[in-house]
């Protein structure tokens, strides 16, 4: 398995020692991925819980509204890296296996934020809760992301 070439997590003990909001920049800016394209930036991550937000402009549908494929990929992106902080990345990978969302509120401008929690940790597998808000503070949708824990060779 060959993972992006600017990935590179903190130790544990390192993890342990920054802030939310210094994790989060240290994970903010993979160029290449769906994240970058979408415009979605971290703003905390801790191994229980983390927040981004998300632009409006750039991922709506054909309506003018907030596509609801943008939501869930928000969605799995902070899953997926709340997942990774529990592993060690020289041989194991988060990998989102099963997303589902409710969209009970429309947005066509400004910003969403999501806010993702773990529900549950196993030994393979994790499973993340996951609202997104409008710049109001409205739920726009409701999500959960399971991960599963995929064990690959370090060479």
């Amino acid at each position: 398995m060959t993972l992006h070439p600017d990935l590179t997590l903190p130790a544990s003990d390192e993890l342990d020692s920054l802030t939310p909001e210094e994790l989060a920049a240290r994970l903010n800016g993979l160029s290449g991925t769906l994240a970058e394209r979408l415009g979605i930036e971290l703003l905390t991550a801790s191994r229980e819980r983390l927040t981004a937000r998300m632009p409006v402009e750039g991922n709506r549908q054909p309506a003018g509204r907030l596509h609801g494929g943008a939501s869930l990929a928000l969605a799995e992106e902070l899953a997926s890296i709340g997942t990774w902080l529990h592993l060690d990345v020289r041989r194991q990978v988060g990998v989102g296996v099963d997303v589902s969302g409710t969209h009970v509120r429309g947005v066509s401008e400004g910003w969403v934020t999501a806010e993702a929690t773990l529900a549950y940790r196993g030994r393979t597998v994790m499973v993340w809760t996951v609202e997104v808000r409008d710049e109001r503070g409205r739920t726009t949708t409701l999500a959960r992301c399971t991960c599963n824990v995929v064990t690959h060779s370090a060479g």
